[in-house]
C-alpha cells in the first residue's frame, strides 16, 4: 500500500478510536467513577481530543499529498522522505496514545504529551514541505489551492512551534505572555490547517465539476488571502478576557469569520455548475460537501455571536466553546475530509463500492445526531454561563446536576453520532484494506 493511502487509514482509524473515546468520556459524565480505575477522564479526555486532531491533521496530509501529485502528473519529490515522515507520525501517535493510557502527561492543552514526542513532529512536517516544495518546482501560474497547501504546511510548522515556547523561563514564568501565546498559537494553527482542508476543497470541487475555473478565479484567491489574514490575527477573539490591546481584539473580531463566509459562498455557487450526472456519479462526495456547506453556515452563525465580547466573557469556558469545536470540526472539517476520502479510495468505483443506502443512512443520522449534539451542549453552555456570571449560594456540583438532562441528551444523540461516522468510515476502511493489503500479500 502506498504511503498516503497508510497515512489515510490512519487517519480514518483514529477518527473511530476519537468518537469511541468521546463517548467513553461522555458516559463519564452521566456515571461519575465509570471506567475510573482504568481509564478515568483525565486519560479519556486527551486520547479523545488528540485522536480526533491527529485524524484531521493526517487526513488532510494524506490528501494533499495525491492531489498534488494529481495536479502535477508525476509522482512525488522522494518517496524515501514520505516514508520517513509517516514512520515518524505513526510512531509518534501511538507513543503520545500510550503515554496517555499510562497516565504520562507533561504538555499543554491539546498538546497534553510529553513535550519530547514533539520533536519527531516537527521532524516530520519539515520533510512534508521538502518534499512539497521540490514536487511542485515552481509557484508561478499556479492554481489557489496550490498557495493555501502551502501557507497551510509552512504556518502549522510555525505555530506548532510557537505552541511550545511556554519550555522557555522567559515565556512560561510571566502568565499573561503565556497564556496569550498559548491560545493565540492553537487558534492560528486552526486557520493553518483548515488552508490545507479548504485548498482540498476547491481541487476536489474542479475535479466533480470538470471546471478549471474555480482554482484561478478572483473570489479564490480572496478566499486564500483572507484566510491568511484570519490565521495571522484572528486569534485576538480567543483572549477577550486577557487585557491584552484592544485594537487586536477589534480586529480580530472585524475580520474573525469573513473566511467561512466566504468559503460557505463558493461551495454554494458552485453547486449551481455541477450537473445531475456529476452529483451521481459522486453522489457521496457531494452529498458531504453540501453537508459541509450546511454547518458552515450553523458555525459560522455562532462563531459571529460568540465574537461579540459581551457575549464572549459569558461563552469563554463554557459548553457553548465546546459546541463550536464540535460544529467545526466534525460539521465541517470531519465531513469535508470524508469527502476527499471518498473520492481518493473509491476512485472510479463510486457507485459500486460503496452501497448507497450505507452512505445515506450514515450520512443522515450524523447530521441529525450531530445537530441535537450541537445544540444540547449550547443549551448547557447557557446554564453554565449564567452560573458563573451571576453568583449564587449554588455549589459547581448542584449546577453540574441541573446539567445532568442535556449531558443525557448529548451522550445519547453522541453515541448515534458515532454510529453514523463509523458506518461512513468502516466500509472505507474495508476498501482500503482490500485493495491495498491483501494484493501486497499475494
Amino acid at each position: 500500500m502506498k504511503a498516503e493511502k497508510i497515512l489515510l487509514l490512519a487517519a480514518l482509524l483514529l477518527l473511530a478510536i476519537g468518537m469511541l473515546f468521546g463517548i467513553t468520556g461522555a458516559w463519564q459524565y452521566m456515571v461519575p467513577g465509570f471506567l475510573k480505575s482504568i481509564l478515568s477522564f483525565e486519560r479519556i479526555r486527551p486520547l479523545h481530543v488528540s485522536a480526533v486532531i491527529f485524524w484531521i491533521l493526517l487526513a488532510a496530509v494524506a490528501t494533499v499529498l495525491t492531489y498534488v501529485q494529481d495536479h502535477t502528473k508525476k509522482p512525488l519529490f522522494s518517496r524515501w522522505l514520505l516514508k520517513i515522515q509517516v514512520a515518524l507520525f505513526l510512531g509518534t501517535i501511538l507513543a503520545i496514545l500510550i503515554s496517555y493510557s499510562l497516565g504520562v502527561f507533561g504538555g499543554r492543552e491539546y498538546w497534553e504529551f510529553p513535550p519530547a514526542l514533539a520533536l519527531p513532529i516537527v521532524i516530520g512536517w519539515i520533510l512534508l514541505l521538502i518534499n512539497f516544495l521540490k514536487t511542485i518546482g515552481t509557484l508561478r501560474k499556479q492554481p489557489v489551492y496550490i498557495w493555501m497547501w502551502l501557507t497551510g504546511i509552512i504556518f502549522f510548522l510555525f505555530t506548532f512551534l510557537e505552541s511550545y515556547l511556554w519550555v522557555i523561563p522567559y515565556f512560561n514564568h510571566n502568565i499573561l505572555k503565556d497564556m496569550t501565546i498559548q491560545w493565540k498559537s492553537y487558534g492560528s494553527m486552526v486557520g493553518a490547517w483548515n488552508m490545507l482542508i479548504y485548498g482540498s476543497s476547491i481541487y476536489l470541487m474542479e475535479k466533480i465539476s470538470k471546471q478549471k475555473n474555480y482554482s484561478h478565479s478572483p473570489i479564490a484567491f480572496i478566499l486564500y488571502f483572507t484566510g491568511l489574514f484570519n490565521l495571522m490575527f484572528n486569534w485576538g477573539h480567543h483572549i477577550y478576557t486577557l487585557p491584552a490591546f484592544h485594537f487586536v481584539q477589534y480586529i480580530s473580531y472585524a475580520v474573525s469569520m469573513t473566511e467561512l463566509f466566504i468559503f460557505g459562498r463558493i461551495i454554494w455557487l458552485w453547486r449551481s455548475t455541477v450537473t445531475d450526472a456529476q452529483k451521481h456519479f459522486n453522489h457521496q462526495a457531494y452529498r458531504l460537501m453540501i453537508a459541509a456547506d450546511v454547518w458552515i453556515f450553523l458555525v459560522l452563525l455562532q462563531a459571529l455571536l460568540m465574537s461579540v465580547p459581551a457575549i464572549n466573557v459569558y461563552t469563554h469556558g463554557t459548553h457553548i466553546t465546546v459546541a463550536h469545536t464540535m460544529g467545526a470540526t466534525i460539521g465541517i472539517n470531519s465531513f469535508l475530509l470524508l469527502a476527499f476520502a471518498v473520492d481518493i479510495i473509491t476512485g472510479q468505483q463510486k457507485e459500486n463500492a460503496i452501497k448507497n443506502y450505507y452512505s445515506i443512512f450514515g450520512f443522515w443520522i450524523s447530521n441529525i445526531s450531530l445537530f441535537i449534539f450541537w445544540i444540547s451542549l449550547i443549551a448547557a453552555g447557557v446554564v453554565k454561563a449564567n452560573w458563573q456570571m451571576h453568583p449564587t449560594n449554588t455549589s459547581f456540583g448542584e449546577m453540574m446536576k441541573q446539567l445532568k438532562p442535556f449531558f443525557m441528551v448529548f451522550t445519547f444523540s453522541g453515541v448515534l453520532l458515532t454510529i453514523g461516522l463509523l458506518v461512513l468510515v468502516l466500509p472505507l476502511v474495508r476498501i482500503l484494506y482490500t485493495n491495498g493489503l491483501k494484493k501486497e500479500t499475494k
